[in-house]
């Protein structure tokens, strides 16, 4: 091969089609194996738990006490609970619960913690002050401990008893989720914004007579997106598991609405006699993290601009 030869070659090898930045980003996470699969079973559980009414072969509050601790069977998928309740029939309903608060006080937090922390990022002086102390002081606060405070709290108000009834404990979980997960959006999007809001683009659109928030909603949040993606991707399994956690204290969403979460609580005065009870919401509450946590990892890389493509 001649010089001349290698260099038309090394030329047609650079001369690549250019690509968008979600072209790459989506090339990126195309590679990693565990993302499909964590995608394959996060829709899995979804389509299952959001498809309880037509796939579920019997209402989730079903007793019949002439069939408590039935064994997997053709009438029973999974079996059946102390009072006679199909299991399989619940965890689905239960997921749609679980999946919901978790999902939800995720939005909700992220969209806080994006608005606390470009705001204080681009206005800077008091309102910088005031909104970075006072995550902070959220930040230093003892998360868990105060989460059962809350949670019992909010239960005690007639007026959120008589507005929500049953589901008032859904209601109470995702505010206090909400509440407590805000901070570290706002500490990504405060330190990505406080980078941006010098660049030329930004001088630009100042230029222009672009407002405040027309400049943050425009160009400074759109470039800060990438880590607040990542670190929702995580906090929303991060948020199944609190769930769990509260629920199976008493503290998270109660009975009649079933929960992953109350289920091993339920469960647990039943452990000797039938410990599938709890398998089985533990199970769904295993796979369904992991799934969540793959695709974050994932993301994480695909996001990452110092990375080839």
């Amino acid at each position: 091969m001649t010089a001349d030869s290698r260099a038309v070659g090394a030329t047609e090898e650079l001369d690549l089609p250019e690509m968008g930045q979600w072209a790459l980003v989506w090339r990126r996470f195309s590679r990693h194996r565990l993302a499909y699969l964590g995608l394959i079973v996060l829709v899995f559980f979804v389509v299952l738990s959001f498809g309880a009414p037509w796939l579920a072969p019997y209402p989730y509050d079903k007793i019949n006490m002439n069939d408590n601790y039935s064994l997997p069977s053709a009438k029973y998928f999974l079996g059946t609970d102390e009072l006679g309740r199909d299991i399989f029939s619940r965890l689905l309903y239960a997921g749609r619960i679980s999946i919901s608060v978790a999902l939800v006080s995720t939005l909700l937090s992220s969209l806080v913690g994006i608005i606390v922390g470009a705001a204080a990022a681009y206005w800077r002086g008091v309102t910088d002050m005031i909104l970075m102390r006072l995550t902070d002081v959220m930040l230093s606060m003892p998360t868990l401990p105060l989460l059962l405070v809350f949670s019992k709290m909010l239960r005690e108000y007639p007026t959120l008893k008589d507005t929500f009834g049953d589901y008032l404990s859904v209601f109470v979980l995702v505010t206090i989720l909400t509440l407590f997960g805000w901070m570290y959006p706002a500490r990504l999007v405060y330190s990505s914004v406080l980078s941006l809001r010098e660049t030329e683009f930004t001088e630009a659109a100042r230029a222009l007579g672009s407002s405040g928030w027309r400049i943050l909603f425009s160009h400074l949040i759109p470039n800060s997106m990438a880590p607040v993606i990542v670190i929702s991707t995580l906090g929303f399994g991060q948020r199944v598991v609190l769930e769990a956690t509260l629920s199976f204290l008493g503290l998270g969403v109660n009975p009649p609405v079933p929960s992953w979460g109350n289920m091993l609580s339920q469960a647990y005065a039943y452990m000797l006699r039938n410990p599938w009870l709890a398998v089985y919401p533990g199970l769904f509450i295993f796979f369904t993290v992991l799934a969540i946590n793959f695709l974050g990892d994932a993301l994480r890389d695909a996001l990452d601009p110092r990375l080839k493509v």
